[in-house]
């Protein structure tokens, strides 16, 4: 896809803009996120998502605009995964909730920013060396492997553990105990001191760069345009926000999600090298864009709905096994 300088200016301009109207219609004053409010916003940003790819249908054609949308869905379906840390990141810095909407505004801000340079770094090497889409493969299929041995262990996470970063930061530069309502920063005694507010914004923002170790070789794999795993990365994180406080509660009943993660990232890693092999020149086949966009929205169907069914029974379980024990209380 032929993407000129001006194109690629209007498109962050127009995504500044838009992050900047979601910050002064619905972020600038701190407040707790009703489920009517995280709704409607994220039907925002999935429609914005949407007339975006419309919109590349019309300049580009039908490959970048199915390209988009199945890099959108597979980095949605993945950023549900980031849900789970930021819960715990929320919990571990025991953010007041009506600050929460702000820390994840400014955390996913930072995240972007990060991504960016990630996708500038892989679409150099993408186009220096065919030969690292066998890495790309072979990691995206080695990190299925994992989550589906992690999801068989029944392995979950129940403490955030910080990064070697944010430590980093955390002992180079003093920093208050309490929250002072949004400010980053304050004086105390003559000395300027960071507030857990900062400290948790960046833990939001610089977690998500091991999230993008998996999503920005996923992409990749269905894409090589840089602007279009640019944009998708982007319509993806500036929604999450809201998703997060939409699904929150529901996190916990997609108990099948690892494992169709698992299934989306292998497929992916398997499509990855065989494009590396036809690129090496051996004869074999590719995975066409339609065909991916079809696997990963099947996927995420049937895990859903799998992982609905489970939940339902598992509460059913619970509730006859509590039943009794009232009964003999």
């Amino acid at each position: 896809m032929d993407v000129s300088v001006t194109m690629w200016v209007t498109t962050i301009g127009v995504l500044i803009a838009l992050v900047v109207a979601d910050f002064f219609i619905g972020g600038r004053k701190p407040h707790e996120v009703s489920i009517k409010e995280a709704g409607i916003w994220t039907a925002v940003w999935v429609a914005l998502a949407v007339l975006f790819g419309g919109f590349l249908w019309w300049h580009s054609g039908g490959r970048p605009a199915g390209e988009f949308f199945a890099g959108y869905i597979t980095e949605k379906s993945l950023s549900v995964d980031n849900l789970f840390v930021f819960i715990l990141i929320m919990g571990k810095f025991a953010v007041p909730r009506i600050y929460q909407q702000r820390v994840l505004m400014f955390g996913v801000v930072i995240a972007l920013v990060l991504r960016a340079v990630f996708i500038a770094g892989g679409a150099a090497l993408v186009a220096q060396f065919s030969w690292v889409f066998f890495i790309f493969g072979a990691f995206l299929i080695w990190t299925a492997w994992k989550l589906v041995k992690e999801a068989r262990a029944g392995e979950e996470e129940d403490e955030f553990e910080e990064n070697r970063l944010l430590k980093s930061i955390e002992q180079r530069f003093p920093s208050t105990d309490k929250y002072h309502g949004t400010k980053l920063f304050v004086r105390e005694n003559g000395r300027r001191l960071m507030t857990p507010m900062l400290i948790v914004m960046l833990a939001i923002g610089t977690t998500d760069v091991l999230f993008a170790l998996d999503s920005i070789p996923a992409i990749f794999g269905l894409t090589q345009d840089p602007y279009v795993v640019f944009t998708a990365n982007a319509f993806a994180l500036m929604g999450l926000r809201q998703l997060y406080f939409l699904i929150g509660g529901l996190l916990k009943k997609l108990v099948h999600l690892s494992y169709g993660l698992s299934v989306i990232l292998g497929f992916i890693g398997v499509k990855l090298v065989l494009h590396a092999a036809h690129e090496a020149g051996a004869h074999v086949p590719e995975i066409g864009i339609p065909v991916s966009l079809g696997v990963i929205v099947a996927v995420l169907a049937v895990t859903t709905v799998t992982s609905l069914m489970a939940s339902k029974k598992a509460e059913r379980a619970e509730r006859a096994v509590e039943q009794p024990e009232k009964l003999d209380a």
